[in-house]
């Protein structure tokens, strides 16, 4: 059966002609809707579907998606954001965000991985690259988790890190500890080694090249044994957001890659900058892939006590 043939496919290119035809993708009935009918035909997380080998027609119909997705994104966050600025203090409302309760969720999760890997050790400061104008995973993370983090949110609109700095500003603790970068990462250089966390968002880097070349220019500045933490998708979720590989972060020892296999959209990669040498290694043969003795993915510790499936890749299977 060809792509074009699989139902799944097709719900998506029959939803990407009407997303695709509306007249703006600002938050209203119509936008709203379609896009719900679109997560839930992507949310099952076993279909049996690689979108690395969809045909060329399907593949620039996703790949135009995940932009639309991305602008109307962030034009549902702009939306939130300004009537969450209409509180006096708007971290007390954040609930009313359509979408709260997965951003809870995803926090959490990437929180515990996190810690599994830096020996429950806080980090002092965080960056968060793609941070929007409603940054919410570096709000709760630094509201529930990390209370005593310093978290630098880089976003390359102005206007997004205006409205963010609006919603935190109230707030007497947030606001001495989030700090807002009007500038395009790739500019950023040794400030980079100053973070021991530095958070990748999903929609950053949309085209594959783009987000190896990002990940490249982190690899190349950020500290030797720092984390990065990465979000891709996986079987039809991907036609949502874009997919980093393990093969994808060269530079980096990849530590465990997580998928939800609930609401929770996006999956979570959490990766280690190599040392000089070892980035030199990874350089030619790709990244360095823990090794683990157990089966190449099998069901672990659940951080959220809710479906996951997590890969520990091996060194065998990196070079196969």
């Amino acid at each position: 059966m060809g792509c074009q043939q699989d139902p799944l496919v097709q719900r998506v290119c029959e939803l990407y002609e009407k997303i695709s035809g509306l007249e703006s993708l600002k938050p209203c009935n119509d936008v709203n809707m379609l896009f719900t009918q679109l997560v839930l035909t992507c949310m099952p997380p076993n279909y049996p579907i690689d979108v690395t080998k969809l045909c060329k027609k399907v593949q620039e119909t996703r790949s135009n998606l995940i932009k639309l997705c991305g602008e109307a994104e962030g034009l549902l966050e702009s939306h939130y954001a300004s009537i969450l600025a209409s509180y006096d203090n708007p971290i007390d409302h954040l609930h009313i965000f359509p979408y709260f309760t997965n951003y809870l969720k995803l926090s959490k999760l990437e929180f515990n991985i996190l810690s599994q890997h830096r020996s429950g050790r806080e980090p002092n400061r965080v960056a968060f690259v793609g941070s929007g104008p409603l940054p919410l995973t570096s709000i709760v993370l630094a509201s529930n988790h990390l209370t005593k983090t310093d978290f630098h949110n880089y976003d390359i609109d102005p206007s997004a890190n205006s409205q963010a700095l609006q919603l935190v500003s109230p707030d007497p603790d947030l606001s001495k500890r989030m700090f807002f970068h009007t500038t395009d990462i790739m500019d950023v250089t040794c400030a980079l080694r100053d973070y021991d966390v530095i958070f990748l968002a999903a929609l950053v880097g949309m085209e594959k090249e783009q987000k190896i070349r990002v990940i490249e220019h982190l690899a190349k500045y950020m500290a030797n044994g720092s984390i990065l933490m990465l979000r891709s998708a996986q079987g039809a979720r991907a036609f949502l957001y874009p997919v980093v590989e393990a093969s994808d972060l060269r530079g980096f020892q990849v530590l465990s890659v997580f998928h939800p296999t609930d609401e929770v959209i996006n999956s979570v990669i959490i990766a280690r900058k190599c040392s000089a040498l070892n980035h030199e290694k990874g350089s030619l043969l790709g990244p360095i892939i823990m090794p683990n003795k157990c089966c190449e993915i099998h069901q672990v510790f659940n951080p959220l006590n809710h479906g996951s499936i997590v890969e520990e890749l091996t060194i065998e299977e990196k070079s196969s």
